[in-house]
């Protein structure tokens, strides 16, 4: 077998050693097992566990997370495992079957550019409420906000290529938002995702389990808000753009006054806005030229689209126009946050040549 496994480790207890001969049993060779600063009291254990065949024991002296075990062990594996095409990450309490890990690597040998994901299913009555509430939160935000369509976000079973590994070592993260930025990573960079059905097993109702469904998808929420904040931000621009030229032009009539201060507000707000949703929210590489071109199709349209939201609403309905307006631009602008990511700003497929370089970068 051409894959490693990765197994990341915070104050376990006696089933770790039997986690490690598990995976050896399974047709593992090589086994990299991170301390991620247990202590002195959990040394035995490890220990245990480091006289299994084959297996690397990496120490960190205090306490970073599972994002950054993991990292520790990918930066180990890229230097001393030049042999292997990947790693696959189990997780050290016992919750994943050994044979689901060699099915999980099995099918990275097939798709080494693939990240692969090993899927449970959230719908039996052994599943705790904490685990099927988290994970039906994330995959709708993850497939709403962020485009990625995935059916298990909080699977720690993950069989990851080497190139994929060198890009992962960047992405930012300490703890367990490491893994919901890594599902994040696979749109921009543009990996493909390939889903292993696995059993589904929860130990103790999954007690040892350190995930928190809010706090750790905080990454996925974040690409909304700022979305958010860069149009109320364009909005003061043009705002305060408007008033400044209304004042500095006064002198001028009221027809051509407001056509010139509405025309320069809107014309510098909305480059604004198209830079910062550019680099900030939707990070593109796309040349801003066919980016522009898009976005301002997508302004006229949604203009358009306003002024027959608000007639409709106001008109059809016994509603006040500023209610109109309100029900119409909100709706708007969700749709517009979706337009944005999926064609004005889409990560398009780019070549191996460019992949390896943006990879690199």
């Amino acid at each position: 077998m051409k894959v490693t496994a990765v197994v990341p480790s915070y104050k376990p207890d006696e089933k770790l050693s039997g986690v490690i001969a598990g995976l050896r049993q399974a047709g593992f060779e090589r086994i990299i097992l991170v301390d991620d600063g247990s202590g002195e009291a959990y040394q035995e254990l490890f220990r245990q566990a480091q006289l299994q065949p084959g297996c690397v024991l990496l120490r960190q002296e205090q306490n970073g997370g599972k994002g950054k075990a993991l990292k520790t062990a990918f930066a180990w594996f890229l230097e001393h495992c030049e042999e292997d095409v990947g790693v696959v990450t189990v997780d050290g309490d016992g919750q994943h079957d050994p044979e689901d890990a060699v099915r999980c690597a099995l099918a990275l040998e097939e798709s080494p550019d693939s990240l692969v994901l090993g899927v449970r299913r959230f719908d039996g009555r052994e599943v705790p409420f904490r685990s099927a509430f988290g994970n039906k939160i994330t995959v709708s935000c993850f497939r709403f906000l962020c485009g990625v369509r995935v059916s298990d976000t909080q699977t720690g079973l993950r069989a990851i290529g080497r190139d994929f590994l060198r890009a992962l070592l960047e992405v930012p993260g300490d703890r367990y938002e490491y893994e919901t930025n890594m599902l994040l990573a696979t749109s921009r960079l543009g990996i493909p995702i390939r889903e292993v059905p696995i059993h589904t097993v929860y130990l103790e109702q999954n007690a040892t389990s350190h995930f928190n469904p809010l706090k750790d998808s905080w990454a996925i929420y974040q690409q909304i808000f700022r979305f958010l904040s860069v149009s109320l931000g364009s909005t003061a621009v043009d705002v305060a753009l408007f008033l400044l030229v209304n004042w500095l032009l006064k002198g001028m009539g009221p027809e051509l006054r407001l056509l010139w201060a509405t025309a320069v507000a809107r014309i510098i707000s909305s480059l604004c806005n198209f830079t910062a949703n550019r680099t900030l929210v939707f990070a593109s590489r796309e040349r801003p030229g066919p980016a522009m071109a898009r976005y301002y199709t997508l302004c006229v349209a949604q203009a358009a689209a306003s002024y027959g939201g608000v007639y409709l609403l106001s008109a059809v309905f016994p509603l006040p126009a500023a209610a109109a307006k309100i029900i119409t631009d909100t709706l708007l602008f969700l749709a517009s946050f979706q337009i944005q990511r999926q064609w004005v700003f889409a990560h398009r497929k780019i070549s191996a040549k460019k992949k390896e370089e943006t990879v690199h970068d």
